[in-house]
C-alpha cells in the first residue's frame, strides 16, 4: 500500500491488501444497502479516502487498468458492447464501486480528497482513458427524464467509441425523443458523481442499463483525458500539488 495524498486530518492510499479490500467492501455493503463483493475485486487496486485519527474509511473506489485487448475483463463489459472502445490504443481505466459513507458524503475536504487521488494515480499511470457506470438509484426512469434529455442532447459518446446494446433490459433514452430538457432540474437529479464526470468533457451511452440486483439504472460513462478542459485540470492537480 502506498499514501497517495495527505492534507490534515484525511489521507487517501492506494492498496491491494485483503483486509484493506474487505473495509472497502463493507463501507460500499453499507453505502449500496447490499453486500458488495465480486471477482474484480483481487485484479484491482482500491483507493481508500481515510481519517488519519480515527481511521474511518470515508470513500473507496475501485480502479483496473486495462487496454484494447483486455476491456472484456471489465465489470462495464457485462453490461454494454464494447467493441468499439477495443479499437482505443492508450492505456485505459475502469473506475467503480465509488461510495462515500453515509455520514460522510457531503463533506468537499472528502470528496476533493477522493479526485485528487484519482488524479493522481491517473497521471502516474498515464492513463488516456477514464471510464465507468453511473448509477442513477431506482429502476423506474420517470424520475430522471430531464437528466436523460439533457444526456442525450449534450453528452452521447462519439460514433467511434459508441457502446452497444448487450444487456437485456435497458431504457434507450436517446430513441425516445424526450423533450426539451428543463437543465436545471435534469443537473440536479444527475448522479453526483457522473455530474463531476460530464464537468471533465465525459460522455455516456446512448442507453441506461436497468439492474435489479443493485436498484439503479445505470449508463456507460467514458472521460478522454486530453479533452478534460484545462481549467478543470488545474483545479484536479491543485489538490495533488
Amino acid at each position: 500500500m502506498s499514501t497517495l495524498l495527505q492534507k490534515g486530518r484525511l489521507r487517501a492510499r492506494q492498496t491491494t491488501d485483503l483486509a484493506d479490500v474487505a473495509a472497502a467492501q463493507a463501507l460500499r455493503a453499507l453505502a449500496f444497502g447490499c453486500d458488495d463483493a465480486d471477482a474484480l475485486d483481487a485484479l484491482c487496486t482500491h483507493i481508500l479516502v481515510e481519517n488519519i485519527e480515527t481511521g474511518a474509511i470515508l470513500c473507496c473506489f475501485r480502479m483496473l487498468c486495462l487496454n484494447g485487448s483486455t476491456l472484456s475483463q471489465s465489470y462495464s463489459a457485462q453490461y454494454y458492447d464494447l467493441a468499439a472502445l477495443s479499437l482505443f490504443e492508450g492505456l485505459m481505466v475502469e473506475m467503480g464501486r465509488f461510495c462515500t459513507h453515509p455520514e460522510h458524503g457531503n463533506d468537499p475536504d472528502v470528496l476533493r480528497m477522493a479526485w485528487g487521488a484519482m488524479t493522481a494515480y491517473v497521471d502516474a499511470q498515464k492513463v488516456e482513458l477514464l471510464f465507468g457506470c453511473s448509477s442513477f438509484t431506482g429502476t423506474e426512469a420517470a424520475a430522471y427524464l430531464d437528466s436523460f434529455a439533457m444526456l442525450s442532447e449534450r453528452h452521447l459518446a462519439p460514433k467511434r467509441w459508441f457502446p452497444r446494446v448487450k444487456a437485456p433490459d435497458v431504457f434507450r433514452f436517446a430513441a425516445h425523443g424526450l423533450r426539451k430538457p428543463d437543465l436545471k432540474r435534469g443537473m440536479r437529479a444527475m448522479p453526483p458523481l457522473l455530474r463531476t464526470y460530464l464537468m471533465m468533457g465525459g460522455w455516456v451511452s446512448d442507453h441506461a442499463v436497468v439492474d435489479p440486483q443493485m436498484n439503479t439504472l445505470h449508463v456507460f460513462t467514458g472521460v478522454e483525458i486530453r479533452e478534460i478542459p484545462a481549467a478543470r485540470k488545474r483545479l484536479l492537480r491543485a489538490v495533488v500539488g
